[in-house]
């Protein structure tokens, strides 16, 4: 018998062959008559999905084999790769390992979609005032759409998969605020400098100089090239960062070896002075600053210098408008930050254009006071 209850399951199962193919799991049928319904649409499915594959030598695809096999091409080389596997669980678990790439519609993505956009920031609660807990941004909830696009997208391109009803992906899309441009003023900078932990201090002085994004800026010895005068290592997007040593590197550089020119470190250049033995680090020896460790030391210092609403992040944005304003050249800027498209860079070009209408300003106010001749002056 094809179709039976089971001792653990409020639900009947099913259970057949078909070309030496089993299919069996929970019909969600509470009584026969379902269950053996359920079961004739099942065995016309998988009539049809196996005569599929004959034809065309690739049967459906589950979200579980697809997603397993995307890690295993694709998502485990990139640089968040802990990022894109917890995404695919959470897709995995959504959906269901057993469903079908091809079953998955627009109305199935618009329910993933309305489910994250109610998520709260690393599932936090109510904090005991009542203030609810802030959601997960726009960006974040679309990081799943974007994902489970691009398993789509390597489903029928590269693994030559038929999925003719695919979803419209845009139409799924948040919209995400621009990106604002925030800058340090000259308070601002001199209260995180004073702040800031000394064996920490080369570091983010090295950030604010150069504008790299922050796992851009631990760089190891061996990205160093002093002859070349030039830092070279991977960032955003797998891309080579190059970023010159100007005479301020070169003095942080050079604060990261001890008097007798040992390094601090063998292998990372940017290290921190350990406060405490725990964890298998010993007080008072020097270990690599890692993301994580910095993520935690900038928030402090945050802090401690009482700077308002400037993320790590915004050191970058820093770094361009006052290169900006100090050349007034955009792809200069735009090769200081490693942009592949200066399209990325134009949003810079509002502070310029706000300096440029400043001194228009000012051509305006001379001419409404015309210079005095000096024959005119008694």
């Amino acid at each position: 018998m094809s179709v039976f209850k089971g001792p653990k399951s409020p639900f009947y199962q099913y259970d057949f062959q078909i070309d030496g193919r089993r299919f069996h799991g929970s019909t969600k049928a509470k009584n026969k008559k379902d269950a053996d319904a359920v079961e004739r649409e099942l065995k016309a499915k998988a009539k049809a999905d196996l005569e599929q594959e004959k034809k065309t030598g690739s049967g459906p695809i589950t979200m579980r084999f697809a997603a397993g096999r995307y890690w295993t091409e694709v998502g485990e080389h990139h640089k968040q790769a802990k990022d894109t596997f917890r995404e695919l669980e959470r897709l995995v678990g959504f959906f269901g390992k057993d469903k079908r790439l091809d079953e998955i519609k627009d109305a199935d993505v618009a329910a993933f979609v309305s489910w994250r956009r109610k998520q709260t920031v690393k599932g936090r609660k109510a904090s005991k005032d009542g203030t609810p807990a802030p959601l997960i941004a726009p960006r974040t909830v679309n990081a799943g759409t974007i994902l489970l696009s691009a398993i789509f997208l390597r489903a029928e391109r590269t693994w030559r998969y038929s999925l003719p009803h695919k979803p419209h992906w845009r139409s799924h899309m948040l919209k995400q605020p621009q990106e604002r441009v925030r800058e340090l003023d000259q308070h601002e900078g001199e209260a995180l400098d004073a702040a800031v932990r000394d064996d920490y201090a080369p570091w983010l002085e090295f950030a604010r100089l150069t504008g790299l994004r922050r796992n851009e800026t631990l760089i190891r010895w061996q990205n160093v090239n002093i002859f070349a005068k030039r830092i070279t290592t991977i960032g955003k997007g797998n891309r080579e960062v190059s970023t010159p040593i100007t005479p301020d590197v070169q003095a942080i550089l050079d604060q990261c070896v001890d008097e007798n020119g040992v390094r601090h470190h063998p292998e990372f250049v940017f290290t921190f002075v350990c406060k405490r033995t725990r964890n298998g680090q010993v007080r008072g020896r020097r270990y690599p600053i890692t993301s994580e460790g910095a993520k935690t030391q900038w928030r402090r210092l945050r802090e401690r210098a009482k700077v308002q609403d400037f993320r790590f992040h915004d050191i970058r944005h820093d770094v361009a408008t006052k290169l900006l304003r100090a050349t007034g050249n955009l792809k200069l800027v735009q090769r200081a930050l490693n942009h592949s498209d200066i399209k990325t860079t134009t949003k810079y070009a509002a502070v310029y254009d706000d300096d440029v209408a400043a001194a228009l300003a000012a051509v305006g106010n001379s001419r409404n006071n015309p210079r005095t001749d000096a024959k005119d002056v008694a």
